[in-house]
């Protein structure tokens, strides 16, 4: 049986469409595995340097719980903060964790200024110019972080790449954003 010139053409055409479906879907799946990866690698850098700064609280702490007049409440929320951030479990809740920590820090920051033998002490003075120096690293990785986060979800939000994403599960990745007027973001 000798088949003519347009049954030939729908047969190609049968069979090449779920071959350039499937094609498609594994490009774009293998895209979304990529960009994810992406993404939890640059969020353990964020993690490493935000490690950086965990380790530093003790010793602030320390220093600070010395003068009698430095307020006992803060101390003890940010030695709590900082135990949750390290048994956070996951990226939304490290982030969350984070934000607290550093509007805590803040208010260290705020009070170590209103006390003029803690700002004499030259001990906190160099845990807070390591401590700049820590925010300022996390400020780098924070930002390479929403980057890779916003090549993720605009891919998982576009048309037709949204159905593989949704069908396999992919999901939006949250933004780390710095609180306004917080550490490091501290309005001129």
């Amino acid at each position: 049986m000798k088949l003519g010139p347009i049954a030939l053409i729908a047969i190609i055409i049968l069979i090449a469409t779920p071959l350039l479906f499937a094609t498609w879907v594994a490009v774009t799946f293998n895209s979304f595995v990529g960009k994810d990866q992406a993404v939890l690698t640059q969020w353990a850098q964020v993690e490493t340097q935000y490690q950086r700064k965990i380790n530093l609280i003790p010793e602030i702490v320390a220093i600070a719980s010395s003068y009698m007049q430095f307020e006992r409440s803060v101390l003890e929320n940010i030695t709590r903060l900082r135990s949750q951030w390290q048994n956070a479990s996951g990226i939304n809740q490290q982030i969350n964790n984070a934000t607290s920590i550093d509007q805590t820090l803040y208010l260290i920051k705020i009070t170590y200024e209103a006390y003029p033998e803690l700002r004499a002490s030259e001990l906190l003075i160099n845990v807070m110019d390591t401590l700049t120096g820590t925010e300022n690293r996390i400020a780098v990785e924070q930002s390479r972080y929403n980057g890779a986060v916003g090549v993720l979800n605009a891919q998982i939000r576009s048309f037709p790449d949204g159905w593989v994403a949704g069908t396999f599960g992919f999901q939006p990745r949250p933004f780390y954003a710095p609180i306004p007027g917080g550490p490091g973001n501290e309005v001129p």
